[in-house]
């Protein structure tokens, strides 16, 4: 049984989307493409090949008011669509949101002093590269250990509490960047720079749902696969 909540496979896809816009980078992350017309979100996860239970279980954590632990996730949880999701995720990070938020704000600081600018620019480039290894650590250690896990293969030498463990927030960094651009930004109001400064709210809310999911679903998934092998 996937988690319970407000949506279930019955309901429209559209319906999803209009009332949490949030949940397009969740279909999209899922490899569910736009053009689904009025069918339902089961009929569209089973015409895209995406587990119905574990797209539903990520919809309703997320739109969920306080995240919770959940009892139970693993018993229709796909950990390998899972996996697929957070990967999917980190690629619209790092190849797409990141790099196209560092773009915005070249050009929004073009015309502030210069050291100002370096700040800015280093503070965004050092929380890039907090996000980039944060990312990377999954995809070479995190991500290979699990898939061995489902081939029955479980490594002697770690155990998904590791990652649990070292699995630190990266949101400082970015509090920084906003601090500075909200305080101390000389320049004149425009629209580009406040452009910028609402792309990197929604970045931070994004990879804090990211991060939960994560901590919430991913994790226990993980840890009652590791139960059952020895």
């Amino acid at each position: 049984m996937y988690k319970q909540g407000k949506y279930t496979e019955t309901d429209k896809m559209s319906d999803l989307i209009c009332e949490n816009y949030p949940m397009v980078l969740v279909m999209s992350r899922f490899g569910i493409d736009l053009g689904f017309g009025e069918k339902n979100i089961g009929d569209v996860c089973r015409q895209n090949e995406v587990d119905s239970c574990t797209f539903l279980t990520v919809v309703n954590f997320l739109t969920e008011e306080t995240p919770t632990v959940i009892n139970g996730i693993d018993n229709c949880l796909s950990v390998g669509s899972l996996i697929t999701y957070l990967h999917n995720a980190h690629d619209y990070f790092l190849n797409f949101r990141l790099p196209h938020i560092r773009r915005k704000l070249t050009e929004a600081i073009t015309g502030c002093p210069g050291d100002i600018a370096f700040a800015i620019t280093k503070f965004f480039d050092d929380y890039v590269y907090e996000v980039h290894k944060h990312m990377s650590y999954e995809e070479k250690i995190v991500f290979p250990y699990v898939r061995n896990l489902q081939d029955g293969v479980k490594d002697s030498k770690y155990n998904i509490s590791i990652f649990r463990k070292r699995h630190d927030q990266i949101e400082m960094k970015i509090v920084e960047l906003k601090n500075i651009l909200l305080k101390y930004y000389p320049g004149p109001d425009n629209y580009l720079l406040n452009s910028v400064l609402f792309d990197i709210f929604a970045t931070e809310q994004d990879l804090a749902s990211h991060n939960r999911v994560e901590d919430y679903l991913f994790v226990p998934a993980v840890l009652a696969i590791e139960k059952t092998i020895k």
